[in-house]
């Protein structure tokens, strides 16, 4: 019976992706996914990414739609940089807790409060956020930014966990916001000290955005690219993984040998893994939901993305 099921699931998942190649070819449309997407969307990207990447990958596109496999801020920093282009989402309630824990009456309180600052913000947010923002920054890129801006004084918007860490690397002052992962946050000292007495082989990589503590314990501290490409080039064979679990798709593919253990079973992100293979096809065919980000906002939260990908 589950062997039928399976097939016939098999069966559908092949219809759709030569559905979803024919209207790739009818609509010129690229196709980008973030690596905490399900592998069956991962498989049919054009290209696949963390949010720094995919940003830069918006703004050079030559298709005239983007469908964006991600979470909605995503979708809005793609239509904020390539403003003429279509923009779409499988699914718009693909939304992140951690960019609705600021909102723009919060940060204009901060900003009055403290004038000389430099708003610092994480591309986890709104637009309404980025619009707020001198300058956007990424997990990969996090620590340039900071040391690229002049002033003394940084307000660090949304996430503490990632702000912490970014604060090892900088005597500026830094005030910061007190959002953060609602994934990576589970992740706890107890369950890292289980998995490295369960396999004392493994090597701990971690995202910056999980807690201090658990940060403290990687062998490897970085974005999810960064911890990619360091699972790929090390010459450790086992890994226990601090990141989404949807990055294993690209980590096997690397890797097919090494053997990888996330940390929780909880490191999985609801809101990422809503996107599946029917409803991207379902968004190229309707083009809908569209992505709409208004002007005047668009054009204040540009320039603060534009600076960040202007960082080396």
């Amino acid at each position: 019976m589950e062997a039928l099921a399976l097939q016939h699931k098999a069966e559908q998942n092949r219809e759709l992706r030569e559905r979803l190649m024919q209207l790739k070819k009818e609509r010129n449309a690229i196709i980008l996914a973030h690596y905490y997407q399900r592998d069956e969307i991962q498989e049919v990207a054009d290209f696949r990414g963390d949010s720094f990447l995919l940003a830069q990958k918006a703004a050079e596109t030559d298709a005239e739609v983007i469908v964006f496999c991600g979470v909605h801020f995503m979708g809005e920093s793609a239509k904020i940089l390539a403003p003429n282009k279509t923009v779409i989402i499988p699914d718009e309630r693909a939304g992140c807790p951690m960019a609705d824990m600021v909102n723009v009456d919060g940060l204009r309180k901060l900003k009055a409060e403290h004038p000389n600052a430099t708003v610092v913000t994480y591309i986890n947010s709104s637009a309404e956020i980025k619009a707020e923002t001198d300058i956007c920054c990424t997990s990969a890129n996090a620590v340039k930014v900071i040391q690229s801006v002049d002033s003394e004084e940084i307000i660090w918007v949304p996430d503490k966990n990632l702000g912490h860490y970014v604060q090892q690397f900088t005597d500026k002052k830094m005030i910061i916001w007190e959002g953060y992962c609602n994934t990576h946050d589970m992740l706890t000292l107890k369950d890292v000290v289980e998995m490295k007495a369960k396999y004392p082989n493994a090597q701990f990589v971690v995202h910056p955005e999980c807690r201090p503590e658990v940060v403290e314990m990687g062998d490897f501290i970085g974005s999810t690219t960064a911890i990619l490409e360091y699972c790929r080039k090390s010459d450790c064979q086992e890994f226990i993984v601090g990141t989404e679990d949807g990055t294993g798709y690209q980590l096997r593919l690397d890797s097919p040998n090494k053997q990888f253990h996330f940390a929780s079973k909880f490191l999985v992100c609801p809101n990422m893994k809503v996107n599946n293979l029917k409803k991207l096809v379902k968004c190229l065919e309707t083009m809908q939901p569209q992505i709409y980000v208004p002007p005047h906002i668009a054009d204040k939260a540009r320039s603060s993305l534009e600076r960040m990908l202007e960082v080396k």
